[in-house]
């Protein structure tokens, strides 16, 4: 069950978010919130203190090598637990009024010439997901697939913008194949269930109600989406700069403002409004009223 099969389980993105949006039904809240987040972040720091990582040879993929997560006890008694690692690192993620500490294991950033995706980008990744509980593997691919960010549960496409892709990336191989440098970023992201399914996970995936997840991922490309192809990448038409796109809809015509290709509805194309007589993006964009809100999105502009 692939990752952004599972988020198309709930409604206009988990793909659009999982639309993932956190609006989907996975957001029928049983459980108080702050209860659960408070549930999760103990559950968590619990496993990064009992626990160790290391690396094994992945006969599927060798460009994606395992992580393997496994307790510290014998005969591993002295293996340094995650909680200690250099890697380790963590970022607060406000999710619906919540804040959620998000950690992520950061093992290589990636190629400093390669671009950093950003929340609503397509990334090109191998990557596992599996529960914090018993560690059991629910969906994956060892081999390199494309995965639109918009569509994708909260905790996944908010470590992504921590990693970067690898250099020399070439995708024209005459055998399909993608080449690349072993300069990728890779690293794992331990994600509350506040960032996940919360109450409702995927049928079938194995994951428990209010359960935490972890995800290892191999960023191997990045390519900023203009999802409607309107001349507005998608991460800018995030209006109210909450980091999710589903939920922009200036014209209230039921269409996110990503996917619409006139978001103000005022019948004239947003390209048309952002774009001189050549059709080049002029930015900032044109505000020709100067009312402090840009014709593409002024719906009394023209009048």
């Amino acid at each position: 069950m692939k990752l952004q099969n599972i988020a198309l389980i709930f409604a206009l993105l988990l793909i659009i978010s999982c639309s993932n949006d956190d609006d989907g039904p996975g957001e029928i809240v049983t459980r108080d919130v702050e209860e659960v987040k408070d549930e999760n972040a103990a559950q968590i720091q619990s496993f990064l203190e009992t626990h160790f990582y290391r690396f094994e040879d992945n006969p599927e993929n060798p460009n994606f090598q395992k992580i393997v997560f496994d307790t510290i006890a014998e005969p591993n008694q002295d293996e340094e637990p995650i909680i200690d690692s250099e890697f380790l690192e963590s970022k607060t993620v406000t999710q619906r009024g919540v804040d959620y500490n998000l950690y992520y294991l950061k093992f290589r950033e990636g190629a400093e010439s390669s671009r950093k995706p950003t929340f609503a980008d397509s990334v090109l990744v191998t990557y596992n997901g599996f529960s914090l509980f018993d560690k059991d593997v629910f969906d994956g691919s060892p081999n390199p697939v494309w995965f639109d960010l918009v569509n994708n549960i909260v905790g996944f496409y908010e470590v992504m913008d921590e990693f970067r892709g690898a250099s020399n990336f070439v995708d024209t191989n005459p055998d399909g194949t993608v080449t690349f440098e072993d300069d990728f970023g890779f690293g794992t992201v331990f994600i509350p269930s506040g960032l996940a399914y919360f109450s409702a996970p995927p049928t079938g995936s194995g994951i428990d109600a209010y359960e935490p997840i972890v995800f290892n991922i191999q960023l191997y490309k990045s390519i900023e989406s203009d999802h409607d192809n309107d001349g507005v990448v998608s991460w800018r038409e995030d209006i109210d700069n909450n980091r999710r796109v589903t939920d922009d809809d200036t014209d209230e015509n039921r269409v996110p403002n990503f996917a619409d290709t006139d978001d103000d509805g005022d019948g004239v194309s947003t390209r048309d409004e952002i774009t001189d007589e050549d059709d080049n993006v002029i930015f900032p964009f044109p505000d020709s009223d100067a009312d402090g809100t840009p014709d593409y999105l002024d719906p009394t502009f023209p009048e």
